[in-house]
C-alpha cells in the first residue's frame, strides 16, 4: 500500500469513534445541526446510521429514478403538450428534456459537495430535498402547450436537478459521517443499489405512469419530495467535520460553464449538420468542445494556486481515490451506452417483431429490462458486504470483467434474439456492475480526509453523471456510424421495392440515421415518420401502404445494418470495462482493511483517553483533526 493511501485511509480513520453518533466513551450525545454538543434535533446513538442509511437511500433512489422516468415516456409527454419532438425545429427540445436533468446534476454536484464540507451536508442534503419537492410539485401542472409547454417542463426540470444534485453530492458523505469503516461498504452498497437501479426503476414507471396519463410522472415524485424532505429535516444531524472556507467563486465558475460546454456539444454533436450525418464539423458543437476543454483546464490551474479550493486536486495523488473516479467515469459511459442501445434494440427491432404496436413498445422494454435490475439488486448489496472484510480489489474489478463478458455475448445473439437468453446476459451484465458499484464507492469515500469528504463525494457524482451524459454522444456516434455505411442502400432498394419512387427513396435513404434512431427510441414507427411529410402514401397502393407502415417492414429492414453498428458499439462498451476493471486492481485488498481497522481501534484508545468529563474536545467546540494522518497504532507523532 502507498504512503498517500496510508495516509488518506488514517486521515479517514480518525473520526470514526462518533460514526454512529455515539462517543467512543459510550456516553450518548445529542447533536446541534452544526454538529456540537447540546442541540436536541434527531434520533440518537447507534440507531443514527439506520436513519441516515434509509433516508439518503430514499433521496438518492429518487434523484436517480427522475433522470430517468421520462425516458421512456417522452413520447406520452409530448403528446400531451402537442409538440412533436422529431420536427427538426424540435430536437432541441428533445435533447433538453432528456438530457437538462442530467447536464445539471453533473455540473453542480461538485460545488454542491463543497458547500456540504463549508456549511454542513445535512444542511445542504435538506435543501435539496425540499428545491427536488418544489420542482416536482410545479411539474404536472404544466398551463401550456407547445413550446412554451416544453419550456415549463424544461425549466421545472432543471430546478429538480439542482435539488437532486445536493442530495446525490451529500448522500455518500453523510453515509460515511454515520457508518464506521468497517459497514461502509455495506452502506455504500445498498445506497449504490438505489441509485443506480432507480436509472432502471425509473424506466418501467415512467412507462406504467405515462399509459395513463403523463402528468402523473411527474407527479409521482411530489409525496416523495415533500415527505423526503421533512423526514430529512426531523431526522438527519450534523456529525461530521466542517470546514469554514470561502467560496472559490473562479473555480466554481471555470469549472461549471466549462463542463455545461463540454456536455452540450456532445449533445449536440449527433445532430445533423450541414450534409453530415452528425454535427461534429459544427462551429457551435467545436466552440463547445474547444471552450469546454480550455476552461476545464484553466479550472486545474486555478484549483492548485488558491488558497480554499472548490476541489482540492491533491485528492488524485490518492490512489484508491483517483483509480475508483476514473473506473466510475468508465463504467458509467458503459452501462449508459448499454441502456441506450439495448432500448432502441427493444423498441425499434425485436418486441415489433413479436406483434407489439410502435406505440406500446416503450412500456414493454423498460420491463423486459427487469433481469438487468434484478442482477444489480442481487448483486450490489453482497459485494458491499463481502468488500467490508476482504476489500474492493478483487469485487470491484472482477465485477467489470463480468460485465465486459456480458456484452461479448450480447455480440453473438441474432438480432431477432431468443428472450431467455437475451435475459440471462442482461442479469449478468446487471450483476457485474453489481459486484463492481459498491466496493468501488466505499473504497472512494475510504480514503478521503473527513473534512473533504462533501467535495469528494461531490466529484465522484459529477463522473458517473457525467459518464451517463458522454455514452449518449459517444455511443449514439458509433451506432449512426455503423448505419451510416449499410442503411442508406437498405432502406433506399426496401422503399422501391413497395412502389416509392426512386428518387425520393433515394432522398429519404440518405436522411442522416439519427431520425430514424430517435423515432424508434420514442417509439414512433420509423418509416411512417419519414413517409408522411412526402404525401406518398396518399398516392400508393392500399397493400402497399399497409406494407410500409406496418410492423414488419422497418425492424426487418434494419436488422443487419443495426447489428453492424451494434457490433462496434458494444465492443468499445466491452474494450472500456476492461481498462476500468485494470484500473480497479489498483484497489486495496484485506491488508487496506486490516490497516483501517488498527487506525481506527487505535484513535478509539487515544480518543478515550484524552475524554475526561469535564472537558471533552465536543464539550469545548473543539474535535481531533481527522484531517492529520494517524498511524496505525493509534500513537502521536
Amino acid at each position: 500500500m502507498s504512503t498517500t493511501d496510508r495516509s488518506a485511509s488514517n486521515g479517514s480513520a480518525a473520526d470514526a469513534s462518533p460514526a454512529d453518533g455515539t462517543p467512543a466513551d459510550g456516553r450518548q450525545l445529542t447533536t446541534s445541526g452544526n454538529g456540537d454538543a447540546g442541540g436536541g434535533r434527531g434520533l440518537r446513538g447507534a440507531h443514527y446510521k439506520w436513519t441516515a442509511l434509509s433516508n439518503t437511500t430514499l433521496g438518492i433512489l429518487a434523484a436517480t429514478v427522475n433522470a430517468s422516468i421520462v425516458i421512456i415516456s417522452l413520447p406520452a409527454i409530448f403528446r400531451g403538450i402537442h409538440l412533436n419532438p422529431l420536427t427538426p425545429g424540435n430536437i432541441s427540445y428533445l435533447l433538453w428534456m432528456l438530457m437538462g436533468y442530467l447536464v445539471v446534476s453533473a455540473v453542480l454536484v461538485v460545488t454542491l459537495g463543497r458547500l456540504g464540507d463549508i456549511y454542513g451536508r445535512v444542511r445542504m442534503y435538506n435543501l435539496g430535498f425540499t428545491l427536488f419537492g418544489l420542482g416536482a410539485l410545479a411539474l404536472p401542472f404544466d398551463p401550456l402547450k407547445g413550446p412554451g409547454g416544453a419550456l415549463w417542463l424544461i425549466g421545472f426540470r432543471i430546478i429538480q436537478a439542482v435539488g437532486g444534485a445536493m442530495l446525490m453530492a451529500n448522500s455518500p458523505a453523510i453515509l460515511t459521517d454515520a457508518f464506521p469503516s468497517n459497514q461502509r461498504g455495506m452502506a455504500m452498497g445498498i445506497n449504490q443499489v438505489a441509485g443506480i437501479s432507480g436509472q432502471f426503476i425509473g424506466l418501467i414507471l415512467g412507462g406504467v405512469l405515462a399509459a395513463v396519463d403523463w402528468r402523473l410522472v411527474f407527479l409521482v415524485s411530489v409525496p416523495i419530495g415533500v415527505g423526503g424532505a421533512i423526514w430529512s429535516y426531523v431526522s438527519l444531524r450534523e456529525i461530521g467535520v466542517r470546514t469554514p472556507a470561502k467560496i472559490d467563486w473562479l473555480g466554481n465558475v471555470t469549472f461549471g460553464v466549462g463542463l455545461i460546454a463540454l456536455l452540450t456539444g456532445i449533445t449536440y454533436g449527433i445532430q445533423p449538420y450541414g450534409g453530415h450525418s452528425m454535427g461534429w464539423t459544427s462551429p457551435t458543437v467545436l466552440s463547445g468542445l474547444i471552450g469546454g476543454v480550455v476552461l476545464l483546464t484553466a479550472f486545474c490551474f486555478i484549483e492548485l494556486r488558491v488558497k480554499a479550493p472548490m476541489f482540492d486536486l491533491r485528492l488524485l495523488k490518492i490512489r484508491s481515490f483517483s483509480t475508483g473516479v476514473c473506473a466510475a467515469l468508465l463504467a458509467s459511459i458503459s452501462r449508459g451506452g448499454m441502456q441506450f442501445m439495448l432500448i432502441i434494440w427493444l423498441q425499434g427491432i425485436w418486441l415489433v417483431l413479436h406483434g407489439y404496436s410502435f406505440i406500446d413498445t416503450p412500456l414493454w422494454s423498460g420491463i423486459y429490462l427487469l433481469p438487468l435490475t434484478g442482477g444489480f439488486l442481487i448483486a450490489g448489496p453482497l459485494s458491499g458486504f463481502l468488500s467490508d472484510r476482504y476489500g474492493a480489489r478483487y469485487f470491484a474489478s472482477g465485477g467489470l470483467l463480468v460485465s465486459a463478458l456480458s456484452f461479448i455475448g450480447l455480440l453473438l445473439v441474432p438480432t431477432n434474439f431468443s428472450y431467455p437468453v437475451f435475459a440471462i446476459l442482461i442479469f449478468i451484465s446487471g450483476a457485474g456492475m453489481g459486484l463492481f458499484s459498491a466496493p468501488n464507492a466505499a473504497a472512494i469515500m475510504n480514503s478521503v480526509p473527513p473534512k473533504q469528504r462533501g467535495a469528494a463525494s461531490g466529484m465522484f457524482a459529477t463522473f458517473q453523471n457525467s459518464g451517463f451524459v458522454l455514452s449518449i454522444g459517444i455511443f449514439f456516434s458509433l451506432m449512426i456510424a455503423g448505419l451510416a455505411s449499410t442503411l442508406p442502400r437498405t432502406l433506399t432498394g426496401g422503399l422501391t421495392r413497395q412502389g416509392v419512387p426512386h428518387g425520393l427513396a433515394l432522398q429519404i435513404g440518405h436522411l442522416p440515421p439519427v431520425g430514424s434512431l430517435f423515432a424508434a427510441f420514442l417509439g414512433y414507427n420509423p418509416v411512417h415518420t419519414l413517409l408522411a411529410p412526402t404525401g406518398i402514401l396518399a398516392h400508393l397502393p392500399a397493400h402497399n401502404v399497409a406494407v410500409l407502415t406496418g410492423k414488419q417492414f422497418f425492424p426487418q429492414l434494419i436488422s443487419d445494418p443495426f447489428h453492424h453498428g451494434l457490433v462496434i458499439v458494444f465492443t468499445m462498451a466491452a474494450s472500456v470495462l476492461v481498462i476500468a476493471a485494470i484500473l480497479a486492481l489498483r484497489h486495496g485488498g484485506s491488508e487496506v482493511i486490516k490497516e483501517r481497522a488498527a487506525a481506527e481501534n487505535g484513535m478509539t484508545t487515544k480518543t478515550n483517553a484524552s475524554q475526561e468529563p469535564a472537558a471533552r474536545p465536543e464539550a469545548s467546540g473543539l474535535r481531533p483533526s481527522a484531517a492529520d494522518p494517524v498511524p496505525a497504532d493509534g500513537q502521536a507523532r
